[in-house]
Parts: structure tokens; sequence; C-alpha cells
């Protein structure tokens, strides 16, 4: 049996759109000194508020020893600051400074191109099956992630 090439696999065309994707971000994204993580948070805290190591390491699909060392490098650069939280005194609630925010504005403007450019490609119904069809795609795929990491019963 024949296989079809790999160029018309799914999974390798998702690729290919995910690295072009990172590839334009983050070479936006280093003209202001932020690695995509970085950018990640300040999106998050300026979208969301306060939030914790752990909820920011869910949100930017890190585990959570990157996020602090993340955490401890923005600090330093004074994007971010942390903060006891008043519910559990062990965590540290991480909200933007007047700096992070103005510097997520001005990386934003630059990001928020290619969004505007890919929104044209499209006719708004393409635009809107495309969202459907890209978060049906991620649905399969964390599906079948998770029973791949299940050990199978024996």
């Amino acid at each position: 049996m024949a296989e079809a090439p790999v160029e018309d696999d799914l999974c390798t065309r998702i690729r290919r759109s995910e690295q072009a994707l990172m590839a334009h971000h983050e070479a936006v994204l280093r003209t202001y000194g932020l690695t995509m993580t970085q950018y990640t948070v300040l999106l998050a805290l300026s979208r969301e508020g306060g939030m914790s190591g752990s909820q920011l390491a869910r949100s930017c699909g890190v585990t959570q020893q990157s996020m602090s060392s993340v955490l401890a490098n923005m600090e330093t650069k004074q994007l971010i600051r942390r903060q006891a939280s008043p519910v559990h005194a062990k965590v540290q609630i991480a909200g933007l400074t007047d700096q992070g925010r103005a510097l997520m504005d001005r990386a934003y403007q630059e990001v928020i191109i290619l969004e505007r450019a890919l929104t044209d490609a499209f006719t708004p119904s393409e635009h809107a099956a495309l969202c459907d069809l890209l978060e049906r795609a991620t649905t399969v795929l964390v599906q079948q992630t998770r029973r791949a990491t299940v050990p199978p019963v024996t």
C-alpha cells in the first residue's frame, strides 16, 4: 500500500504552520528583548491580572520550574512584580509593572500585524471555519496525547 507524501499529512501541515508562526513571533519579540514565554506571561497578566506561577505555567504550556526561572528574570528586568497572595502566604502572585505593560503594548502592536494579515487572507466564513477546524484538531491532539501517556491495562 502506497502512503501519501508526508507533506499531505495533517500533522506535518500543522507543525509547519506552528513553526512559521513561532519563527515570526520570535523574530518580532527578539527586537523587544523578549522570549515567546515572556511575551505570553505579559499578555496573560495584561488580560487576567495577577496570577500565580502555577497558573502562568499552565497558561504558557511550560513546567513550573521553567516558569519560576522566567518570572525571576522578568522581575529582574522590572517587567513584573511579585507579592504574597492574600489567600495563600506561600504563593507569590505576579503582576505587571508599568514598564512591563508598556513593553507588552509595544510588542503587541507588532504581533497583531500577523493576526490581521492572517484574518485578511480568508473570507469571514473561511476564517470562522478554519478556527472551528483548528479547535477540533486541537481537541483530537489533546485526546490522543492523553491516551498515549496512559499506561496500557495489563
